[in-house]
């Protein structure tokens, strides 16, 4: 069972502009992921002939704040557009807000029962605005120990909870295994009690968020894991390329990455 496999352009070959950057995956076989697209040339990007596979699905709120959630459907409306014409299948948005880095705009270290109805129900009206747009809203797990401190609901049974009680084709996990090993571990029997859910699944090492075989995680095990589940779906890599932002260093990393899950 082979599996669909895309390369985020914006942690890969940074040396170059991006529309370059998109080609050079686009060129390797590889259908690209993107983050923030606002500022960007949208036209320049679709006429690449990549395949898009994600983008951001949002620029501001908080899925879990009552006073925030208004704000995350407006920007996803605002992003909309942009995603129809690149053709990407999925928009990600996560639990609460991130700021600079990654880190959180309000932290908070401790989730309330509020906290939960309100990502509930902000999912909900996302998968109406899925629907009626014909994209799905991908739910990102997060770390907390690392990466996000102060995102509450991030972690990958956090998230696998609220999307499976959401329970409609237009949410998804973007089910992300190096957030889930530094936080949680135990990959292979996460994907499996993960798979009804799964948008996407995105991938790197742990540590140093390089391309797989550079860390601890066995993804040949993972990928193994996941054909025996029955998923075929998008691995997308989300990571640097451990020898450095050169040309030779990011097509390295995109051959480790093929290699792993290859059939």
């Amino acid at each position: 069972m082979s599996f669909r496999l895309a390369v985020c352009a914006e942690m890969v070959y940074g040396e170059l502009p991006l529309i370059e950057r998109v080609h050079r995956i686009h060129g390797q076989g590889f259908e690209v992921e993107l983050w923030d697209t606002r500022g960007r040339d949208i036209a320049a990007l679709a006429a690449t002939g990549a395949r898009f596979s994600s983008m951001s699905g949002y620029f501001g709120g908080s899925l879990i704040d009552p006073d925030g959630a208004d704000e995350v459907l407006a920007s996803a409306e605002k992003l909309i557009p942009a995603a129809l014409e690149l053709g990407v299948e999925r928009m990600v948005v996560h639990p609460a807000e991130l700021g600079e880095g990654g880190r959180a705009v309000r932290p908070i270290h401790r989730s309330t029962g509020e906290m939960w109805l309100t990502g509930l129900r902000t999912l909900q009206r996302l998968a109406v605005l899925g629907e009626n747009h014909g994209l799905t809203f991908a739910l990102e797990n997060l770390n907390t120990i690392l990466d996000h401190p102060g995102i509450p609901l991030a972690r990958a049974k956090d998230t696998m909870a609220l999307v499976s009680a959401v329970n409609h084709p237009n949410v998804k996990m973007m089910l992300d295994l190096y957030h889930a090993q530094i936080g949680e571990g135990n990959l292979i029997e996460l994907v499996r009690a993960a798979l009804p859910w799964i948008g996407e699944v995105q991938v790197a090492d742990v540590p140093g968020r390089f391309e797989p075989g550079t860390g601890e995680i066995n993804y040949r095990a993972v990928a193994s894991a996941l054909r025996e589940a029955g998923y075929s779906g998008v691995i997308g890599l989300e990571a640097g390329a451990s020898g450095g932002q050169g040309l030779p260093a990011g097509d390295a990393a995109l051959a480790a990455f093929r290699a792993a899950f290859a059939d």
